[in-house]
């Protein structure tokens, strides 16, 4: 098995071939001083060194007083000189896409961290920290779904340092982010790919619209970045919007989807992908599933049969089972871990919608409960919306602050 790695920005790294570029910080003044560098009069799109293109059939122009002659055919075109090429940007400072991500992922925590923010801010104006004030904390970090006991802890080690002192909401802020920090890191892991299988089997569950079939797709686009070989099943047999829907993020990532008609067993349909993925040779299978309620013992009875026939084809499938969940249903998330862990084995939550809820501490809460490795976060609807989970600039964001 391949240990579990990642970078600074969260980018997932292939564990076994090539090194992956990995994605530098945005730096602003550097970029300014670069553009300002670039000589005049480059066109944009311009690699360095080319020509300009002359449309075909049309000579180049020559001065009105001259006519234009015709070389012969053994004296080759002369091309006419440019403007010198632009200077290269070093690699090191190029804009990286982690800085979009961040804006991002700050942006969708939004309304979590005003609610948090604004708490801390009513709270903290020219007071001390005193036990009524820790009391009225635990309260804030309650409302912003970090549940009972995280909340608890994170009031109880502020007070450790800053008791009976004047502080301000900044304070308080930057010292509750570190420590949620703290409780993130240990659960913050990539998704490990083990290349001695072929394919390394994925599967994905989760109650009704928490977004596993965007997920997958989101996934499947992660790993196609860093060169593994993606093959979607569309295991959701039940709908047809949700077959339909894979098939078309199956075309935009360039990745093949197996799917049945609706109505098939997903059983059957999960054996056949993967026996079909391992014939040609995929690196990653990823298999959506219906939504189930986890309080349906027939649903949840289905998922298992899924993992049962997996094993007839590879007695160590799945490999990887996530759980995707959602984080405008706040605490109740907590239910639908106990549940699915219990019946399949969950190994890795992925959190999607938080730029929909001001709940977003609730992945606090599910770090400090049950330490299930968080594999990534979604804040959007796009392809680029997902990412692999940061737990400094996830607790930075929460709070307000700058990742």
């Amino acid at each position: 098995m391949i240990g579990r790695d990642h970078d600074e920005t969260g980018t997932l790294r292939r564990q076994a071939g090539p090194p992956v570029r990995q994605e530098e910080p945005r730096h602003a003044a550097n970029r300014r001083a670069l553009e300002a560098q670039e000589p005049p009069g480059t066109q944009p799109g311009t690699q360095p060194g080319t020509p300009p293109e002359i449309p075909p059939g049309r000579p180049p122009e020559t001065p009105p007083d001259r006519p234009a002659e015709t070389p012969p055919d053994d004296v080759p075109e002369v091309v006419p000189p440019t403007e010198p090429p632009p200077t290269e940007v070093p690699p090191e400072i190029q804009p990286p896409e982690g800085a979009h991500w961040l804006a991002r992922l700050r942006q969708g925590l939004g309304r979590s961290s005003a609610k948090l923010g604004g708490g801390i801010t009513g709270l903290f104006t020219r007071r001390k920290l005193d036990d009524e004030a820790l009391e009225e904390l635990e309260e804030v970090l309650i409302s912003a779904d970090l549940g009972v006991t995280t909340a608890a802890k994170l009031a109880a080690s502020l007070a450790k340092t800053r008791f009976n002192q004047d502080v301000s909401p900044e304070e308080v802020r930057e010292a509750l982010a570190a420590e949620v920090a703290r409780i993130l890191t240990p659960v913050a892991e990539t998704i490990t790919i083990n290349q001695a299988h072929k394919p390394h089997v994925i599967l994905v569950c989760g109650v009704n619209g928490s977004g596993k079939t965007t997920t997958i797709a989101k996934l499947g686009g992660l790993f196609k970045r860093v060169g593994f070989n993606v093959a979607l099943a569309a295991g959701d047999t039940f709908r047809a919007a949700a077959v339909e829907q894979l098939q078309i993020w199956g075309e935009r990532i360039k990745a093949p989807v197996f799917a049945r008609p609706i109505g098939a067993d997903a059983a059957g349909l999960a054996y056949d992908a993967l026996a079909q993925a391992r014939a040609q040779r995929a690196d990653i299978l990823l298999i959506d599933t219906a939504g189930r309620l986890q309080n349906r013992a027939d649903l949840m009875g289905e998922l298992q049969k899924i993992i049962r026939v997996l094993k007839k084809v590879d007695p160590d499938a799945p490999h990887d089972v996530l759980l995707v969940l959602d984080a405008t249903v706040g605490q109740n998330a907590h239910s639908q871990v106990e549940t699915f862990r219990a019946m399949v084995d969950v190994t890795g939550l992925v959190m999607t919608k938080l730029d929909g809820s001001a709940k977003g501490g609730v992945v606090v809460a599910l770090a400090d409960k049950f330490g299930l490795p968080v594999h990534a976060v979604g804040v959007g609807e796009g392809l680029d919306d997902m990412r692999p989970f940061d737990p400094n600039a996830f607790a930075r964001s929460l709070m307000g602050l700058s990742p």
